[in-house]
């Protein structure tokens, strides 16, 4: 982020103060059973919510599983907990049954934190409701200094939390992290009171909490980084492959598959269809010792999608059951396209208003099906129902369906540009042609 240069007039203000250790020292790292229920029973005594936070090596390993769980309760301090020793914590998760969990970003950790047996029944979620409250950034460092006015260290945000042991330095980042969350939580609820977004965020977060697990996606190869490079249907038959390949060897060797072979050396090769190892190694992407130490498995799967039968090749686009792209609405029905336009005028107008993320006032994809495929007749009951049925929430109704509903209602396509007359065979065209007798 660049900074805004100080006009000449100006005084910087004083940096705001840095949290460097946690207030109660850095409590030892639990890797044991005997340890983890001391855990276990001081926070089923502590009191107020809960701050969660973990950890994973995402960029290292395989996955997305947490390496260290980091917890903080009035009445229990800070627990630091081993997962990799300890990969059952559903003693912890029933302890907190029934208390409010304070996350930054719940839905990146909620998945992890489950997978050990810990799922919170309410929550709060100091990103998403900084979101809520407008606040320019959400990132956690961001909204610590602008609500609490303290600085947090982030340089140990990316580091590989799979070492072992943790660097003490580490350990106290993590910390740190979870000693500022609930009286963030305090000041975003009062800042969200003020607004009167307060039960806005209870409903989104409860939400966030009653969501089943993410459904994984049917062809997760099609989310190779820069796939829309690709052109025809035999190059994303070699995406498919590699992808594949590159994904049953970093699961083998519990390893991030971009370490292995990055996703645009990926591409380069479907574009560049190389028939032989030789020409694999001079194309761009395998010149790393990662990549060339298992170049004959990459050209393996590089043949191995070139001999797909004709038939068998994968289509530009996935089959769905939503609408096709935006851009196409216009050829195949004018009149969605003209509904889309309208209605999504009206919602970023209204989002603007109640300084909302126009996402966090109505997701997207709830919009595009409603316009592709209103209910008729189009009124705001039934406009109504077919959001609730999409995931809106009671808020997000009441704030959308009656302008969404009459916006649809109003929308007109735009109408074609008339053609010019034909002149008649032989007739002098354009601003000299002499005027008819």
């Amino acid at each position: 982020m660049t900074s805004t240069p100080t006009e000449p007039d100006q005084v910087p203000g004083p940096e705001l103060p840095l949290l460097s250790a946690p207030a109660d020292g850095l409590p030892p790292v639990v890797a044991d059973e005997a340890a983890l229920a001391q855990v276990v029973a001081a926070f089923a005594a502590g009191t107020g919510p809960v701050a969660v936070d973990a950890e994973r090596a995402s960029g290292y390993r395989y996955g997305q599983r947490a390496f260290l769980v980091q917890l903080r309760r009035a009445g229990a301090g800070t627990a630091l907990i081993d997962p990799a020793a300890l990969p059952d914590l559903s003693a912890l998760g029933q302890a907190l049954e029934g208390v409010e969990w304070v996350l930054h970003a719940a839905n990146q950790d909620l998945p992890c934190l489950a997978d050990l047996g810990m799922r919170p029944t309410t929550l709060f979620d100091t990103e998403l409701g900084s979101r809520l409250a407008g606040l320019p950034r959400v990132g956690l460092g961001a909204v610590v200094e602008e609500l609490l006015g303290l600085r947090l260290a982030k340089e140990h945000s990316a580091v590989d939390w799979s070492t072992r042991p943790l660097p003490e330095p580490w350990l106290t980042y993590a910390a740190l992290d979870v000693e500022v969350l609930v009286p963030l939580r305090d000041a975003l609820a009062e800042r969200l009171e003020e607004q009167g977004k307060l039960e806005w965020a209870r409903q989104e977060f409860a939400a966030v909490a009653a969501a089943p697990p993410p459904v994984p996606p049917a062809e997760p190869w099609r989310r190779t980084s820069g796939l829309h490079a690709v052109r025809s249907r035999r190059q994303l038959a070699v995406v498919r492959e590699l992808w594949l390949a590159r994904d049953a060897e970093a699961r083998r060797k519990d390893t991030s598959p971009g370490r292995l072979l990055p996703d645009s050396a990926v591409v380069a090769a479907a574009r560049a269809v190389p028939r032989t190892p030789q020409a694999l190694a001079a194309t761009p992407g395998f010149t790393g010792r990662a990549s060339r130490s298992r170049l004959p498995l990459w050209a393996e799967a590089v043949a191995a999608g070139l001999a797909v039968p004709d038939a068998d090749l994968p289509a530009h686009q996935p089959r769905g059951d939503g609408p096709p792209p935006p851009r196409a609405w216009a050829a195949k029905d004018p009149e969605a396209a003209a509904r889309l336009s309208a209605a999504r005028a009206v919602v970023t107008a209204l989002a603007e208003e109640r300084g909302l993320p126009v996402e966090n006032l109505l997701q997207p994809d709830a919009l595009r099906r409603l316009a592709w495929a209103p209910p008729s007749p189009l009124e705001p009951d039934a406009v109504r129902a077919a959001l609730a049925a999409r995931g809106a929430r009671p808020w997000q109704l009441d704030l959308v369906t009656g302008p969404v509903t009459a916006a649809m209602a109003g929308a007109e396509p735009e109408a074609e540009p008339e053609a010019e007359p034909e002149a008649e065979p032989g007739a002098e065209v354009g601003p000299d042609a002499p005027a008819p007798q």
